[in-house]
């Protein structure tokens, strides 16, 4: 027997807009060699999350440049130039957010997302503001896997965990929606999200 889902949960970053700092940094360091060591060993993966954990830019950039001087303009290139890193909307994923607002759907957002960076994403894609509400890691302090993100998120919007499904495009991200008592599902694309809602039960 196939629980009813009543909320609909939504990752953000990969799963309805894209993201990729190499779109800028292809441009400002041209050498693909070179831009993976930047990545690999400057403006890394974990050094990014602390922002979506709520440390500031100012912080951040500090930090990497008291550590790394000679690359200080590379540096605060990556917050200059975020914008180009969320070039575009997924149109599939979002016409399902979207149809699911419309048919009356309960939908929410949990994202990893600095908060400052977050209002702009807002402003540029209006659909972030059709779902009942969102959770953002930068502006509580806490980031997804951790268990007390989705319990959090759970008590703000009431839901009810074992009728909550969950859209994320890290596998780590939907282990951690499913230890918090969730259903959750692993997003790659458009036509498979629509087999997996079909498959919870959730027709559109």
């Amino acid at each position: 027997m196939t629980i009813e889902i009543r909320h609909i949960v939504f990752d953000i970053g990969r799963v309805l807009i894209h993201y990729d700092p190499h779109i800028p940094y292809s441009r400002l360091i041209p050498d693909d060699a070179e831009r993976n060591w930047f990545f690999a060993n400057v403006c890394t993966h974990d050094w990014n999350l602390e922002q979506d954990r709520g440390r500031s830019w100012e912080d951040a950039e500090a930090l990497l440049i008291e550590q790394h001087p000679e690359h200080e303009e590379r540096i605060r290139a990556f917050r200059k130039h975020w914008q180009e890193m969320v070039s575009h909307a997924y149109v599939e994923s979002v016409a399902i957010m979207e149809t699911l607002v419309a048919d009356g759907r309960d939908v929410t957002m949990l994202t990893n997302f600095a908060a400052d960076t977050f209002k702009e994403a807002r402003k540029l894609y209006p659909f972030l503001d059709l779902p009942r509400g969102v959770t953002v890691s930068g502006e509580i302090g806490l980031i997804k896997p951790d268990l007390a993100i989705y319990e959090k998120h759970a008590r703000d919007f009431s839901l009810e965990p074992a009728h909550t499904l969950f859209i994320d495009d890290a596998e780590k991200n939907v282990e951690g929606a499913r230890a918090a008592g969730w259903n959750a599902v692993l997003f790659t694309d458009g036509e498979k999200l629509k087999s997996d809602l079909a498959a919870h039960g959730v027709a559109l």
